[in-house]
């Protein structure tokens, strides 16, 4: 007779490292997506771009409340709440921002603060695994947004940097949900 033993059940690193799999692969997708649709229409800001340019940081609300949900009972949700707050924030201010240099200015400003508040929650989940990629995104982000900031006082400035921003942020979402995964699957090999 042979006898089958039930799986063991995940630990609760396993379980928010397969939910942050899952966000930072629809997180990729997204922003793949809004990149294309904002370098089409960054010309200048009508009314599709001034619905994009708002719509980027409430999906970055929406995710943190997903990722926090996941992640309760770790160090990294104070640094969410953080992130929903200061998205929130830059999604009013891109609202009323004035012309290219204003949103340049809003979203310049968010980049630097978002990108702080990024780099501590992926240097307290190092744990997981996966996480460089969010170390690296976080402090990029810094840079670009100070980069914005300059962008607006320029003569003739474009939204078409941001659209490489987001598709850049995407992309280290990608890369850390792979490697999210690929530790998962060596922990599960090594009978863990």
């Amino acid at each position: 007779m042979t006898t089958t033993t039930a799986p063991a059940p995940a630990s609760a690193p396993d379980v928010v490292a397969s939910a942050l799999r899952r966000l930072y692969f629809v997180r990729f997708g997204f922003a793949l997506l809004w990149a294309v649709a904002l370098f089409s229409t960054a010309s200048s800001i009508g009314p599709v771009s001034a619905t994009l340019l708002v719509i980027y940081p409430l999906f970055d609300v929406v995710a943190a409340v997903v990722d926090a949900r996941s992640s309760r009972a770790s160090r990294s949700a104070p640094g969410l709440y953080v992130n929903m707050a200061i998205s929130g924030l830059a999604a009013v201010g891109l609202a009323v921002a004035s012309g290219v240099p204003g949103v340049l200015r809003v979203w310049g400003a968010w980049a630097v603060t978002a990108g702080l508040v990024q780099l501590i929650v992926a240097v307290r989940r190092r744990e997981l695994g996966g996480q460089w990629a969010m170390i690296a995104s976080g402090g990029i982000s810094v840079l670009a947004g100070l980069s914005f900031l300059r962008q607006a006082g320029a003569p003739d400035p474009s939204l078409s940097s941001l659209a490489g921003y987001a598709l850049l942020g995407g992309i280290f979402f990608l890369v850390s949900a792979l490697r999210l995964r690929h530790n998962a699957s060596r922990s599960l090999g090594d009978g863990n």
